[in-house]
């Protein structure tokens, strides 16, 4: 075989190679061996028909190499094929010599859906090299520095975002912020939707609500930390993170779908600090079948190599339907360990209600941000109340006391779990 364009894996783990998991189904006719080949040549140094100047030393160093198929199901016989269709994962190394460590080439490169390769692929998982992957900034923060900040070693975070979720004035969204932080809330931030439109700027939004925190914190004696979204276009971007940050901002949010990865890095390569990386959007990456990527990745693993400190991770719960196992394989792209690079810490959104606080503690462990925005600000009791009644749920599990117990001595408690019954 061609020793430039195959590989065996073991001759590529400990090389300067990126490997590049792909699902492709096809029709049953098709060679898979030369497909996968021309998307190996066709996504580094080829086209579909051969050009001058291509010589074995350029192919050794800058060819992409075919290093394994596999068969789904497994099979080995032309008897056992039934179907008109079949289906394959390919693995491809990507040498990493044809890539910086930044996202616009690697994604251009490693998903190859175009016309000059022919392969409609959908891209699964991505193995860096140590020293490549690296060289991305990684979080600044995570999961030690995000608990330094707040001040809170052990328990979930609880974080709120202000509803309604457009339409308010700095003034009158600082005054709802006031009323949240009056209860054990530890973290509020806008919604994705408000980014700076004309009638709240995000720098005016710092400023109000930082007063409104220190009005809080008088009576409290708590801190809120506010996350401002400074999600805004590539000719303003910039210059919006860089006047919330005069104005104070100690947090910041993005959605890193709109934005794209490689900004959501120069933001974090800019700021110094936290940096709340929202999915808004990010469906568009990974709801396909057959084409874009993973949503283990896309949520995953380029957000945590991009830079968040916190990433907005949909549940299975709240009516999205993303797969359990989906959820939980993001959860650990985004915690487990990965070379040097810090953990990521996951922001639940999407059916978080005191009622399902113990199902996400027992699933996720505590190094989770609990993102309630309706199970706070539309408490009956009004939403001071419904962070207390957040943060009861977070204590009594913590304290290994039933929610139903613990609703016995909290009245706010119980009358969340009457309005969003646990189950």
């Amino acid at each position: 075989m061609d020793q430039y364009l195959y590989s065996l894996p073991e001759n590529i783990r400990e090389k300067d190679f990126i490997v590049a998991t792909y699902y492709i189904k096809i029709d049953k006719d098709v060679d898979i061996v030369k497909k996968a080949s021309s998307l190996a040549v066709g996504q580094t140094i080829g086209t579909w028909v051969p050009v001058p100047g291509i010589t074995d030393v350029l192919r050794e160093r800058y060819m992409g190499k075919v290093i394994q198929i596999y068969d789904i199901p497994a099979i080995d016989l032309s008897t056992q094929i039934n179907e008109e269709e079949r289906q394959y994962l390919i693995q491809i190394a990507y040498p990493t010599v044809n890539f910086t460590a930044d996202f616009p080439l690697l994604i251009t490169a490693l998903l190859g859906n175009d016309a000059s390769t022919s392969a409609q692929v959908k891209l699964l998982d991505i193995e860096f090299p140590k020293v490549f992957a690296e060289s991305f900034i990684g979080p600044r923060y995570g999961i030690e520095g995000i608990r330094r900040i707040t001040g809170v070693e052990d328990r979930p975070l609880l974080l709120n975002m202000i509803k309604p979720c457009t339409g308010l004035t700095p003034e009158e969204g600082a005054r709802i912020f006031y009323d949240t932080a009056l209860g054990e809330v530890d973290m509020i931030k806008d919604d994705e939707l408000l980014g700076s439109p004309s009638y709240s700027k995000a720098y005016d939004r710092v400023k109000a609500f930082k007063k409104a925190a220190e009005a809080a914190y008088e009576k409290t004696g708590r801190k809120v930390l506010y996350l401002a979204n400074v999600t805004d276009g590539s000719f303003t971007i910039m210059d919006t993170v860089r006047k919330v940050i005069e104005a104070g901002a100690e947090a910041i949010m993005v959605n890193f779908a709109a934005v794209g990865y490689s900004m959501l890095t120069q933001i974090a390569r800019t700021v110094d600090v936290p940096i709340l990386a929202h999915c808004a959007g990010a469906g568009m990456f990974y709801e396909g079948t057959q084409s874009g990527m993973s949503s283990t990745l896309a949520v995953g693993k380029l957000t945590r190599l991009a830079g968040a400190d916190t990433v907005m991770v949909n549940t299975p719960y709240g009516g999205y339907p993303m797969l359990h196992q989906k959820y939980m394989q993001i959860m650990g792209q985004l915690t487990l360990p990965l070379y040097n690079i810090r953990p990521t810490m996951p922001s639940i959104g999407g059916g978080v209600h005191p009622g399902m606080v113990e199902k996400y503690m027992k699933e996720l462990g505590n190094d989770i941000i609990l993102a309630a925005g309706g199970a706070v600000q539309g408490h009956p009791m009004g939403a001071a109340s419904g962070a207390n009644a957040m943060m009861q749920a977070i204590k009594a599990v913590m304290a290994g006391v039933s929610l139903e117990l613990a609703a016995k001595e909290n009245e706010e408690l119980s009358a969340a779990l009457k309005l969003w019954n646990k189950n």
